[in-house]
């Protein structure tokens, strides 16, 4: 297991922290109301009117005087990529959690909303609510290590083609809503031959036909409705789609690849509970400094402790549980993680680099968490 800032706990302390925590979550749970339900309505409308505001300037920027062309384009793509940000983070990312099911509005419902990225909700639901949140930073449990793509941690494989990593990782944040539509697909065992080619194309049939849509509403029909202005929208949502892609690359690995992070092996499941798992969340993510803005862009996983010690209460709340929760994780000696996105992306960059060399973890990978 990575190397640990946090104090041992007792069993009975575990207990005790998780007690604390289950107390927190029960008055927040409580409190939910009129005031969320508002708030996710307006995050909801603020993905509708810029990606209006900004598909309109793309589809306008051609017919403009020539001087007037770049700038009004360069501004709808961005407004258009924030948009899918929001989309994706604040709105998509937290919904599909079920974080507002209790609202009861069918349209805001986890078990049914589908967000504009190429992969489908159910995929996502299974990678990442279910896989991740459950096995979080496990070898061998949570894909999330990596993505099969990157080596984060000494105790993962080494190969000699792990030395051209810092090019994949470039290319992995460009293409990351990619990588996220293929994650649940696991490719490999088709290419390995364990996955016949009709049992590839039925797994890969919902990705595949939502892929299409979105190729030719982006890439097609929004271009052809600007006429000579064609490549202009054409670049532009492309701009606004690698720009979604790179800022939550950016806030996940934040996340949790960050220096101080822990991981764990197999062991950890042998008589676990939901206040080992508490203590487990805490010491495996990070969160990142900031105000209103960075918590609102990053769908408040600048909060990313908070979020998966409460993956399902509205994320709008975690700026005011996160008091309580360093308090509680000071007073049982366990390390909250945080910092600003300069000093955290760094720490990434930092490993992303130094594990494409060879590297051993410092000691036996052994469970440090008191059963």
């Amino acid at each position: 297991m990575s190397q640990s800032l946090s104090r041992n706990l007792s069993p009975e302390e575990v207990e005790s922290f998780g007690a604390e925590i289950d107390a927190l979550r029960a008055r927040v749970v409580a409190d939910l109301g009129e005031r969320d339900a508002r708030y996710i309505r307006n995050v909801y409308k603020a993905v509708r009117y810029t990606e209006a505001i900004g598909r309109l300037m793309l589809m306008v920027a051609w017919f403009l005087p020539e001087g007037w062309v770049f700038p009004v384009a360069a501004i709808g793509a961005f407004t258009l990529g924030l948009s899918k940000i929001i989309d994706n983070m604040e709105l998509g990312h937290n919904v599909i959690h079920g974080q507002f099911d209790w609202m009861g509005d069918p349209y805001l419902n986890g078990k049914r909303f589908e967000w504009d990225i190429a992969g489908t909700s159910d995929n996502w639901r299974k990678t990442h609510n279910f896989r991740h949140h459950t096995y979080t930073n496990i070898h061998g449990m949570d894909e999330d290590l990596g993505y099969g793509v990157l080596r984060l941690f000494p105790e993962q494989k080494w190969h000699p083609a792990r030395l051209g990593q810092p090019i994949y990782a470039i290319i992995f944040a460009l293409l990351f809503q990619w990588g996220v539509a293929i994650q649940d697909l696991r490719l490999g065992r088709w290419f390995q031959g364990r996955v016949s080619n009709k049992q590839m194309y039925k797994l890969a049939h919902p990705t595949l036909v939502k892929v299409r849509g979105l190729m030719i509403r982006d890439y097609l029909i929004w271009p052809l409705l600007a006429g000579p202005g064609f490549f202009v929208v054409l670049a532009g949502n492309a701009f606004a789609n690698v720009m979604r892609s790179l800022w939550t690359y950016t806030v996940i690995f934040c996340g949790h690849f960050t220096t101080d992070v822990e991981t764990f092996p197999k062991s950890v499941l042998k008589n676990d509970n939901r206040a080992a798992w508490y203590v487990r969340q805490v010491r495996g993510s990070s969160n990142l400094t900031g105000g209103f803005l960075t918590h609102f862009m990053t769908g408040n996983l600048s909060h990313q402790i908070e979020h998966h010690l409460f993956p399902d209460i509205p994320a709008n709340r975690y700026v005011e549980m996160a008091p309580e929760v360093r308090d509680i994780c000071q007073r049982y000696g366990q390390h909250y993680n945080t910092g600003s996105m300069f000093k955290q992306f760094g720490q990434v960059i930092w490993r992303i680099v130094r594990h494409s060399f060879p590297s051993s973890p410092a000691r036996p990978m052994k469970a440090r968490m008191a059963k």
